[in-house]
């Protein structure tokens, strides 16, 4: 039998919709909603802000951050919901160093949409001119163990239901 899944991490390029699509499965699961982009420094919010694509060395702090704060929450005995791009295999392995039973939901997006959904999505930090950036960094995680993927243009409820019976399977619970 598989080691159960501690907690989960919505992946995807900017626009996928990992903020919503986390907060849906928090809410369906009991779980505690981790939104990644709140634990950028500000360095890393202004490069983005001014176009500027994010190296592996401006990541690895925060992605550290987050594998911190999702070991806190599972260690307070709570499910954890992060949503972080989470776009390489190496992004994910820093991720699993807090807790080697991290899910992901990869939510798979394409470009013209993925641009459209940013042109539009109001009052955030990350502009249509890095979509193609967030594409090139991109190692979709299709033979990661415990991963699912999904299409990111199906309505947000039905993403995350299966996100959550999937996370109950993989448990061996009965899906409610």
């Amino acid at each position: 039998m598989t080691e159960q899944v501690r907690g989960i991490v919505v992946m995807g390029v900017s626009g996928c919709g990992k903020s919503s699509i986390g907060a849906a499965i928090a809410a369906l699961y009991q779980g505690r909603l981790i939104e990644g982009d709140a634990f950028h420094p500000a360095a890393n919010i202004a490069k983005m802000s001014a176009g500027v694509p994010l190296t592996d060395e401006d990541r690895h702090g925060w992605l550290c951050r987050l594998s911190e704060e999702v070991a806190a929450v599972i260690a307070a005995g709570e499910r954890p919901v992060l949503t972080c791009s989470a776009l390489r295999k190496s992004y994910r392995d820093l991720l699993r160093q807090g807790e080697a039973r991290l899910g992901f939901v990869f939510l798979d997006l394409a470009r013209d949409l993925a641009a459209e959904r940013v042109a539009t999505r109001p009052g955030h930090f990350m502009p249509t001119s890095l979509i193609e950036s967030q594409y090139r960094t991109l190692e979709p995680p299709h033979q990661e163990p415990l991963t699912l993927a999904v299409d990111a243009s199906l309505p947000v409820e039905v993403i995350a239901e299966r996100a959550v019976q999937w996370w109950q399977q993989t448990n061996g619970t009965d899906p409610a």
